[in-house]
């Protein structure tokens, strides 16, 4: 514990910066137009530009940005309705899995198009279709991919995903997308669940509740995939010399487990009404820390060092994977 204080104090310390950021503006202009979770990233950013976090502070910064935002997104399944949310019936599962299937196809043609070699194509794809950072974690392993390939992978993924916390929300407007539908496009097309949250929430309660179910159902895929990747390479590394080892324990994450549980208490109603307020609050708070922490974490001088063809992969197949999800929303007829 005593390791983990002093990253996690600084986290706090963005996270309170970042609040009174948002209460400032409210009372300025009557409303926050950036909420205190994308203040808390940016300004994470910024820190993280001009001072980088010592050994010292390490340990805590990444506890903030892994261990609190999964506790913060399992309490999150105390104000999630579930009835509500699953309104679209099956058209919303099968939107989900399609999404994910054609996109991690969609993403691997894209990147072999532009040169990518083969393993470093599969992380960059399913990267892009599932959750990002920890896909890539994942399967980086099973595929047998080396650390360049995995630097080159994650490196463009935080600065994009801030941009797309950003900007997503002005396509509200020109699609003509309701709540639940934005929602849905969000947690089809943003790269991790932390960023999910800061492109949603802001905009509604809805929209953040059904954003954060989609992502959650998008990163259950990484178990199929990662299970389908390791049979379908274990040929090619035998060949290597080397078996893929497959670790179970990232088939299912932990926190999902724990988000759908609460979710079901709450829509049961064994957990009261009057309990779901406090703990909203409280996840809240949570992943504001988080959000700065992960944002102590990015390092934008790494951007200028990922490539050319890595970053122009991942921008067209984010472009390629958000038409197919508004595509999708209208096909299905999800509102």
């Amino acid at each position: 514990m005593k390791r983990l204080i002093a990253g996690v104090l600084i986290a706090a310390v963005v996270a309170l910066a970042s609040i009174a950021v948002a209460t400032g503006e409210t009372r300025l202009l009557g409303h926050p137009d950036i909420e205190a979770l994308v203040v808390a990233l940016l300004l994470g950013m910024i820190v993280r530009f001009f001072w980088r976090p010592g050994a010292t502070f390490e340990p805590g910064i990444r506890f903030a940005g892994k261990e609190l935002l999964e506790l913060s997104i399992v309490l999150l399944g105390v104000s999630v309705d579930l009835p509500l949310l699953v309104r679209a019936g099956p058209a919303l599962a099968v939107a989900i899995v399609s999404i994910v299937a054609v996109g991690l196809g969609v993403g691997v043609l894209i990147a072999r198009a532009l040169g990518l070699q083969p393993r470093l194509a599969i992380l960059v794809a399913t990267g892009n279709a599932i959750c990002g950072n920890s896909a890539i974690a994942a399967v980086a392993p099973v595929v047998g991919a080396n650390a360049d390939d995995v630097a080159s992978s994650i490196a463009f993924t935080a600065v994009l995903g801030v941009i797309m916390v950003l900007t997503l929300p002005l396509l509200i407007g020109p699609l003509a997308l309701s709540n639940y539908q934005y929602g849905v496009v969000a947690g089809m097309s943003v790269y991790a669940v932390p960023q999910v949250l800061a492109a949603t929430f802001p905009v509604s309660q809805l929209s953040g509740e059904v954003g954060t179910l989609v992502k959650l159902v998008r990163v259950l895929m990484l178990g199929p995939v990662v299970l389908f990747l390791s049979l379908a390479s274990r040929r090619i590394a035998r060949r290597e010399g080397a078996a893929p080892r497959l670790a179970l324990s990232k088939l299912v994450p932990w926190f999902i487990i724990g988000f759908i549980l609460l979710a079901v208490l709450r829509s049961t109603g064994i957990i009261p009404a009057v309990v779901a307020a406090p703990v909203r609050e409280l996840s809240r708070w949570l992943t504001i820390i988080a959000m700065a922490a992960l944002g102590l974490g990015v390092d934008l001088r790494s951007v200028a060092r990922a490539g050319t063809r890595v970053s122009l992969t991942v921008v067209t197949s984010l472009v390629a994977l958000l038409l197919m999800s508004v595509a999708m929303i209208a096909l299905l007829g999800i509102h």
